[in-house]
């Protein structure tokens, strides 16, 4: 039987680096990854036999933990009606249904394949709703790999410490502005030169790509504020976010409405799938019934559809915010406590069930004040953390995430593993 090591290094003969997203490669941690057999409720096992409390959950989709029975049913029955059709479905009709329920500034919804797919289709909607060229977007804040978003991005880009990417044409760089995220006064200066030309500003309303970082008072209000008094819109990208900090999303938890809304991972329960929309008369814009093209053959595949809808299903049960709320708040206070306890520099970041413990002092607000994070220290303690059977994000600048399927017993385990690890750090 071939181990992790072995199949690494059958994959990095055919796969760019051995991964297919570059994070997964441990760069930014060191070492290599293993490679997983199965997952099921809070665990992962690898090819090695080993077991992990996952604290990754895909990145953030897995809400309910690894397959959950309502949702491998609702894939096994669609798989056996057929797996994609290039033709319209109810269960299409019954997603964009949820979706509106739960996001009211959202009257129409196209489902795509990606988070990617959705920021880039709602970043061209915006530009041709406006007629407008320029985008800005926060310093740190990732919105997926398309041209326009691959500056100052977060996630992978903060890992390898690259800000921009090669093959973006410069003139294409150059219609993007970037601010300090929480920073208002930036967002105004960006407006005050350049008003009449930006089409949108995207944010994460809760940053997940440099680590959690959450919106300070009035931070959202604000944007709201000066993109309705210049004529630009204002996307939310809750692919992290939305059914994540609340059924509604961050506009939801913090009572914010903005014009359009990009959604993934959660509604895909765990396939890939993305969706954007906004109001009737925005989503209007959008071919057939206007003129800004975007199209997918894959768009509303029916597996990712029942398997969102069943994961959507389990989080209107009454209380299930709520629980996510307390665990997550339990494995924060675990690490803070650990830390002082060691004398160890660690700033937890949290909303609801997704946070990212620091190492460093001091609030960390924004991308700047994220960087000062010890990144060796991290590595360690990933390592340690790995060693005793925790799996957490393989680099400091992304989220841990709890889901339903953590028990107390899950959290304990990860509370005694971190006072150990953090003792041997410090």
């Amino acid at each position: 039987m071939t181990d992790s090591k072995g199949w690494f290094e059958k994959a990095a003969r055919v796969i760019p680096g051995g991964v297919n997203s570059p994070v997964r490669a441990f760069r930014g941690v060191g070492g290599e990854p293993f490679f997983v057999a199965r997952g099921e409720g809070a665990r992962l096992w690898d090819v090695d036999g080993r077991a992990y409390v996952d604290f990754l959950g895909s990145w953030g989709p897995l809400i309910l933990g690894h397959a959950p029975r309502p949702v491998v049913e609702a894939i096994v029955e669609a798989a056996g009606r057929g797996t994609s059709y290039g033709a319209p479905t109810p269960l299409e009709v019954e997603m964009a249904e949820a979706i509106t329920a739960a996001y009211p500034s959202i009257e129409l919804v196209r489902l795509v394949s990606s988070g990617t797919e959705a920021a880039m289709s709602a970043i061209r909607l915006a530009r041709g709703a406006t007629g407008r060229s320029l985008l800005l977007k926060f310093d740190g804040c990732y919105h997926g790999h398309a041209d326009s978003l691959l500056v100052k991005a977060g996630s992978g880009g903060a890992t390898f410490s690259i800000p921009d990417s090669a093959g973006v044409p410069g003139p294409l760089a150059r219609l993007t502005l970037t601010a300090p995220f929480n920073d208002l006064d930036a967002v105004r200066t960006h407006f005050r030169e350049h008003g009449g030309e930006i089409a949108a500003v995207i944010v994460e309303p809760v940053a997940g790509n440099m680590g959690v970082v959450a919106p300070r008072p009035g931070f959202l209000e604000g944007l709201r504020e000066v993109t309705r008094a210049h004529g630009a819109l204002l996307i939310f990208d809750e692919v992290i976010t939305g059914f994540r900090v609340a059924y509604g999303g961050a506009q939801q938890l913090y009572g914010v409405r903005p014009d359009l809304t990009c959604l993934g991972k959660i509604i895909g329960g765990g396939l890939p799938v993305g969706a954007y929309g906004g109001s009737r008369q925005l989503m209007s814009h959008v071919v057939p019934l206007g003129t800004v093209y975007q199209a997918g053959t894959l768009s509303g595949n029916p597996l990712a559809v029942a398997a969102g809808l069943a994961t959507l299903r389990q989080l209107q049960a009454p209380g299930v915010y709520a629980t996510l709320e307390a665990r997550g708040a339990q494995l924060a206070r675990a690490l803070t406590v650990a830390a002082e306890r060691a004398g160890v520099p660690l700033t937890v970041n949290r909303v609801g069930s997704m946070l990212t413990g620091f190492f460093c002092d001091g609030a960390v607000t924004d991308y700047a004040s994220a960087k000062r994070a010890d990144t060796t220290r991290y590595a360690r303690f990933f390592h340690a953390m790995l060693g005793r059977g925790v799996f957490l994000a393989p680099s400091q600048f992304e989220a841990a995430f709890v889901s339903l399927a953590h028990s107390e017993a899950d959290l304990a385990h990860a509370a005694r593993a971190a006072a150990e690890v953090l003792a041997s750090v410090a």
